[in-house]
């Protein structure tokens, strides 16, 4: 497991702003504005707020699935620093395989593809033998509760809580840079999310830095540093 260097800026968040147009309505849908924070390595931000005040679509526009209208999104990476609101699909697309990792509630599998293969994948891009990434994909399997006849199995006939615990698997098995935590547990029994817990704990340790939305805060009470309140006209970030 790697080790990111502790108390070093990992992400510098200045002036952030998203909207959706809704063309049917011919206006704007705001999302948030003025968003400035910045994340250091081994931190852990909380993301807070009532349903509907972006903090979803603050994490998507971070891993720049959404283009911002304003802001800059400055990524410190084992290359330099990067500007993620204006770089280059090819540059985002390079940093998503080793740098930044985003955890969602949603697996998009892919057709007749085995569970376990899935999880492996990360490993066998980063370089690790087909063997042993297979070995580690079934650990974090077991380790999340998935059942051992399901490990051989396409994740696309799995429950949603199953198809959840492939997901985690998969997005926490190489720790990233910067972790992006979206509803991770909205689905997840409490064996699994005590598992995600201790491994996301594991993940601090060694510096990664992690911004999450959660569905039950109280589980990660413990990693938190502290809460960026997002509110329908303002930005509040609050130590803790």
């Amino acid at each position: 497991m790697p080790n990111f260097e502790r108390g070093s800026v990992v992400l510098q968040v200045d002036g952030l702003a998203k909207s959706f147009r809704m063309h049917h309505l011919g206006q704007n849908l705001h999302a948030f504005d003025h968003v400035s924070f910045t994340l250091r390595a081994g931190e852990f931000l909380l993301l807070k707020g009532p349903n509907g005040v972006g903090k979803s679509t603050l994490l998507r526009t971070i891993y720049r699935s959404y283009l911002p209208q304003a802001g800059q999104v400055w990524f410190s990476h084992g290359a330099g620093r990067i500007d993620l609101a204006r770089a280059a699909d090819v540059d985002i697309a390079l940093l998503r395989r080793r740098e930044i990792g985003f955890v969602t509630q949603f697996l998009i599998a892919r057709p007749r593809v085995a569970a376990e293969d899935i999880v492996a994948e990360p490993l066998r891009k980063a370089g690790m033998s087909a063997a042993e990434a297979l070995d580690q994909a079934r650990h974090w399997l077991a380790t999340f509760g998935v059942k051992r006849d399901l490990w051989r199995a396409y994740p696309t006939s799995f429950s949603g809580g199953e198809q959840q615990k492939v997901n985690l698997a998969r997005a926490l098995i190489l720790p990233p840079r910067l972790l992006l935590l979206d509803e991770p547990t909205a689905s997840l029994d409490v064996g699994a999310r005590a598992a995600m817990v201790a491994r996301l704990a594991d993940l601090k340790a060694v510096g990664v830095a992690m911004i999450g939305v959660f569905h039950h805060p109280g589980d990660v009470a413990a990693l938190v540093d502290r809460d960026l309140v997002l509110m329908a006209k303002e930005v509040d970030d609050v130590a803790v």
